[in-house]
């Protein structure tokens, strides 16, 4: 159930008291509301059962109101009381109860909060689990004068939507309403939300919407919330263009609206948004930025859409009213790809289309690598060209995140296997470029712990499945010769694999890590402060490099980026007047600038050379 307003056929709130509770089951002959006995038992037995009513669109209202925090469910045509599909709250895990909560009743301090649109912003992108020792919202809070010291804009959580067990990366959530128990509940997101803004960081939200997870899924119980019509690569596609899709898609639509006005999330990170199978005249996303627009003038601040896509098209960010879908921003990981492959020579899986000098040029300048060429990887034309004039801060780019180390077969990060050089080459590049740029947790002091693929399923088959998914999964990726051998894949379920997850703090106070936290910083202070650095235009951004990939200049207006990739200095004539920038120093003479070995210095050239 939900406690926001909407516009719900057959349900009824009543913010700050209490509420009615309602569901949708359109082929139901009948529906009861189960109320367990002692409030937080957990249990369903012994529950009292009240029969509810039938009333338009098919939906099932119960005949009385439960005060906050209590708990409930519902059960179908006699069968077993399960979750509300729009449980605001599941203390008991997703198998459990579900349990009233009015997000109204939270003591706002943010009033004078302007918010902030993602364009430009520096995304940090954090795992709640794994971001502390204790693994909550609450801890998480102790660390955003961190992150405000970096220069951070934005915090990016991913998933909180509660999901099995204590442990996992929350892309297998099964209930779109509510916080994850053990990251603190919902409570617990409105004051991280509060404390963010309070310091000036604006809050992300990563949702999922495309699948729901294998276990404690109750959709279908309800109703045709699936379609075999469509296939994901997660089984049956939500059914948003099929018969009775207008109460699925509406779910969507208000878990999304109910991030961003009742937990005060200024933006929501959309996952493989290439997965929403809908062939309807108004595309979900379409409806759903038209929606979040709606809101983000009800409330007077900014609202944005950041949307995870593989579909290599400038479509996403295109407005509504100009025919496309809306989106504020998207990911763009050919980016990442083409930096990866240069700084690390990695040329395995979807890595074979990325690695020379003329890709990153490509990439810096024009987004994607494939905008309709011919994809080896995938073996097929990909992509579309971005549209001249398109702002560069409407695609996010970055050197790590969660998928690009967690998917890796050991979930080890480039700090493991790329020098110092190579890491403040990386960094220069996605901090200095004409997009967004995202940082991952402990990406700014060069953390060395991995961040591996971890699970926290019950039942022992689903496990297993996993266990064998998993390895299987990496049995023809090349990372054999990555690694330099045979590759054990750390077990999901495992709590060791959590342990080795979380970052270690301690790395920040040693001289190495130190030194790159201060690298990240300058880079950050840098680009606010020179306006060619912070700009998206993609038409005032050039490179050029050296043919045998010994040396890459990024342009940025009056600002050159200089990598120098190989181990021996190089020395170029950029009509450089000013070092403002430099990881192992630079010379300047005569506006020929010498940079050392794989290092990278940033000029001011004058005349933009």
């Amino acid at each position: 159930m939900t406690t926001d307003t909407t516009t719900t056929p057959g349900h009824r709130s009543q913010q700050g008291r209490a509420s009615r509770p309602a569901v949708w089951a359109p082929y139901a002959a009948r529906v009861d509301l189960h109320l367990p006995g002692e409030h937080g038992s957990g249990s369903w037995e012994d529950a009292a059962v009240h029969p509810m009513a039938p009333t338009a669109g098919g939906w099932w209202e119960a005949p009385l109101d439960l005060p906050d925090g209590t708990d409930y469910g519902f059960a179908v045509d006699g069968g077993d009381a399960r979750p509300d599909p729009r449980s605001p709250w599941q203390p008991h895990g997703v198998h459990g109860p579900s349990r009233t909560y009015d997000p109204a009743a939270y003591p706002w301090g943010d009033g004078g909060w302007a918010g902030r649109d993602v364009r430009g912003a520096v995304v940090y992108e954090l795992h709640v689990g794994t971001f502390t020792d204790a693994g909550t919202l609450g801890a998480a809070v102790e660390h955003l004068d961190d992150l405000v010291a970096l220069g951070v804009d934005v915090v990016e959580l991913m998933p909180v939507a509660a999901f099995p067990g204590v442990h996992g990366w929350g892309y297998d959530g099964v209930a779109l309403f509510a916080v994850h128990d053990p990251y603190g509940g919902p409570a617990a997101l409105q004051r991280f939300v509060d404390a963010a803004h309070a310091r000036g960081l604006a809050v992300c939200l990563d949702v999922v919407h495309n699948h729901l997870g294998p276990s404690g899924n109750y959709l279908s119980v309800f109703g045709p919330y699936f379609t075999d019509r469509h296939e994901t690569p997660w089984g049956e596609a939500v059914n948003l263009d099929g018969p009775d899709a207008g109460e699925v898609r509406r779910l969507v639509l208000d878990s999304a609206l109910r991030w961003l006005r009742d937990f005060h999330v200024d933006a929501l990170r959309l996952d493989a948004v290439h997965e929403l199978k809908d062939d309807s005249p108004v595309h979900l996303l379409a409806e759903l930025a038209t929606a979040v627009g709606a809101l983000a003038e009800e409330v007077g601040r900014p609202l944005s859409l950041i949307a995870e896509s593989d579909l290599n098209d400038a479509a996403m960010v295109t407005p509504v009213a100009e025919g496309g879908l809306g989106m504020t921003a998207q990911w763009a990981d050919d980016v990442h790809h083409a930096v990866h492959a240069t700084i690390t020579g990695e040329r395995h899986g979807y890595y074979v289309d990325f690695g020379p000098l003329e890709v990153l040029a490509t990439v810096l300048t024009r987004v994607f690598r494939h905008d309709g060429g011919y994809s080896r990887f995938r073996g097929r034309d990909w992509g579309r060209p971005v549209p001249a004039g398109t702002d560069g801060r409407r695609f996010v780019v970055f050197s790590q995140d969660h998928d690009q180390v967690g998917n890796r077969a050991l979930g080890d990060r480039p700090s493991e296997r790329v020098d110092p050089g190579g890491l403040a080459i990386s960094a220069a590049l996605v901090l200095l470029s004409p997009f967004t740029p995202m940082l991952f947790m402990g990406e700014e002091w060069g953390a060395r712990t991995r961040w591996q693929f971890f699970t926290d399923h019950a039942e022992p088959e689903l496990a297993e499945a996993i266990r064998r998914g998993r390895t299987a999964e990496f049995g023809g990726h090349g990372w054999e010769e990555v690694y330099g051998g045979p590759v054990a894949v750390p077990d999901p379920q495992a709590a060791s694999t959590v342990a080795a997850s979380r970052l270690d703090r301690a790395e920040r106070d040693r001289p190495e890590h130190a030194r790159m936290l201060r690298w990240y910083s300058g880079l950050i202070t840098l680009r606010r402060a020179e306006p060619d650095l912070a700009s998206g235009d993609l038409a005032a951004t050039s490179t050029r490099h050296d043919d045998g990939g010994a040396w890459f200049v990024l342009h940025r207006g009056s600002v050159a980026v200089v990598l120098v990739l190989g181990d021996e200095p190089v020395t170029l004539d950029l009509q450089a007047d000013e070092v403002l920038a430099a990881w192992d120093g630079a010379d300047l003479d005569g506006g020929r600038v010498t940079v050392p070995g794989r290092s990278v210095a940033v000029v001011r050239t004058g005349a933009g050379a």
